[in-house]
């Protein structure tokens, strides 16, 4: 008998909550859809059941203000205050009450005892503060937020303080909200960066920037912690100045040897920007400091990579030195990689590199160490134009790592190749997957070759130049950049007002660029701009005119106007970004 009674309780308690559940959907559909009449009578039964419910009483409150119905939130509102006067946070809602009748002396005079009597420790102070910020009444909301945590110093409002000041656009305070914020707890500093990030850009000299730098110096001083330098370390890399985030990061080592990783990768991410003064510095202070014989050969890897880029002398002798001091085995194998590039694009010696190669293939312990050296011979017998044996290399790594990055990268190598051979079809096959599933970099080189076999791929034995320009392209690739010149001289001349004399032109126009052949490029860059206004090699055009003019040939009136032009003619561009920053930059924004 007893089990049937709590059988048929429970049973009528289950009906009564989804009832419940049931109306109050019916209900907020009303409410969303602003039938406020007809969510009255709904909230009304709600409220009336479950009168602790404070949902069930801000949704009947605003129906009746939607309806005019000011005099019952009135009567509502004091009745609940009555009963139970601990819930001072009532007080806000009389108020807004009242300021929905444009009672503004009544409304403050509410909004003032809601925070007197947060002031007494009386009232529900989070809660108070909420409403307030929920009605707007910023201003009350900071005085709300800020006495609760007077009161209680464990009590953390950093977030709901610094989202107030930024909507009133004081952002000085708000970064200093978001800054306290982390001083409570350093668990908010990844929330923080992202919040921040929203209101700060690459330019140093930028408000925001100069404000958040502010607010973290000041905590410094007044109470140092490393949180501080890795707050502005992270600021410094937004703003493109790497050798001062490399200033925060020297001064947390000092103290914690642990944060050398961020020095590894504030290197790598210094490198990919061309600071390559900081990027070797970077990679000098791990070797110098750290214990894991990994991240040492990275970075002295890297540095060679670098000193390739900058074309420092004796670099043959540098590798023989670096290889002799700690051995041709396992640990080095990717300067052994560096070192084979080395040989094969800047001297020319592609025989000694394949050497080197097949060494280190004989040594390579892991199967992502193999794939690596495989691709590298890959490319040095692409350059030897052994184009059948590369493919295989290629292939076997594609094989062996399907859906990895290197697979992706060894199909665009297998496109490529196929490209230079002139098998156009198999190539845009190729290039066709990794447009749409590769890495981002490797999705833009995929569409880029892409978009040039499919303007320019000969249909009806019709001759398009395409094959011409292949050939050139492997030449550059080949650093015969005067054959190369050469033949997309011809492929210019004989396919006139056809679509590959654009992308000729801008080949070239690359080509005496790293010629130092700047007239002749400026030259070819205009024509294209010429061709077709409305050609795909239109922004690449401007932005390679901007760049040779201030970074060549110090005219930076010149590279503003062809900044400008991205701007204000090409604002879906890719280079966007980066004209809108080096046009304020040349303009004096940041001076």
């Amino acid at each position: 008998m007893k089990k049937n009674i709590a059988f048929l309780f429970l049973f009528f308690l289950c009906s009564f909550s989804f009832a419940q559940k049931n109306n109050f959907i019916i209900a907020e559909n009303y409410f969303r859809n602003n039938e406020f009449k007809k969510a009255i009578q709904l909230y009304k039964e709600l409220y009336k059941k479950s009168p602790y419910n404070t949902t069930y009483l801000k949704r009947l409150v605003t129906c009746y203000q939607e309806t005019n119905q000011f005099s019952l939130v009135e009567t509502l509102v004091t009745e609940k205050i009555k009963r139970f006067p601990k819930q001072t946070f009532l007080l806000v809602v009389l108020g807004h009450n009242y300021e929905r009748q444009q009672l503004s002396d009544k409304a403050n005079e509410y909004y003032q005892k809601a925070l007197e009597t947060i002031k007494s420790k009386r009232g529900y102070g989070s809660v108070t503060a909420n409403l307030f910020k929920e009605y707007n009444k910023l201003d009350y909301a900071i005085e709300a937020y800020t006495t609760v945590m007077e009161q209680n110093p464990k009590a953390n409002f950093g977030f709901q303080l610094a989202q107030i000041y930024g909507e009133k656009g004081d952002f000085g305070k708000m970064f200093e909200s978001y800054v306290d914020l982390v001083d409570k707890n350093e668990n908010f500093v990844n929330n923080v960066k992202r919040y921040a990030n929203r209101y700060i850009n690459e330019e140093p000299e930028n408000e925001n920037n100069i404000l958040f730098k502010k607010a973290l110096l000041r905590k410094s001083i007044s109470n140092p912690k490393n949180i501080w330098n890795n707050l502005l370390a992270w600021l410094f890399i937004k703003q493109k100045q790497y050798q001062k985030a490399l200033t925060q990061y020297k001064a947390l080592i000092a103290r914690d040897a642990d944060h050398l990783s961020s020095v590894k990768e504030l290197g790598k991410i210094a490198f990919d920007n061309l600071d390559n003064d900081t990027a070797k510095d970077c990679f000098n202070l791990v070797i110098e400091k750290t214990n894991y014989e990994s991240d040492k050969f990275h970075a002295i890897y890297m540095n060679l990579i670098i000193d390739i880029a900058n074309k420092e002398p004796e670099l043959d002798n540098k590798f023989k030195s670096v290889l002799d001091q700690y051995g041709i085995s396992r640990k080095t194998i990717y300067i052994q990689l560096a070192y084979a590039d080395f040989l094969t694009f800047q001297r020319n010696n592609p025989e000694e590199a394949i050497s080197v190669l097949e060494k280190a293939l004989s040594l390579a312990g892991s199967k992502f160490a193999k794939a690596s050296v495989k691709l590298k011979l890959g490319e040095v017998l692409v350059f030897t134009r052994k184009f059948n044996k590369a493919l295989i290399y290629f292939s076997q790594v594609q094989t062996k790592f399907k859906n990895h990055q290197l697979a992706q990268e060894a199909r665009f190598k297998v496109a490529q190749t196929s490209y230079f051979k002139s098998d156009f079809t198999w190539a845009k096959a190729q290039l066709k997957i990794l447009k749409g599933s590769a890495t981002q970099l490797i999705a833009n080189d995929a569409t880029e070759l892409f978009l040039t076999i499919s303007d320019n791929q000969p249909s009806d034995s019709i001759p398009t130049g395409l094959k011409e320009y292949a050939k050139a392209d492997l030449l550059a690739y080949q650093n015969k950049n005067e054959e190369a010149i050469s033949i997309l001289s011809e492929v210019i001349t004989n396919y006139k007002n056809q679509p590959i004399e654009d992308e000729a032109l801008f080949k070239q126009a690359e080509l005496y660029v790293k010629k130092e052949k700047f007239n002749e490029a400026i030259s070819n860059f205009e024509k294209v701009l010429l061709l077709n206004p409305e050609g795909v090699l239109i922004d690449n055009s401007l932005y390679a005119l901007a760049e040779l003019y201030n970074t060549k040939l110090n005219n930076p009136k010149k590279a503003s106007e062809y900044y400008q032009k991205i701007i204000f003619d090409h604002a879906s561009s890719i280079y966007l970004v980066d004209a809108r920053r080096k046009f304020r930059r040349l303009r004096g924004d940041d001076i």
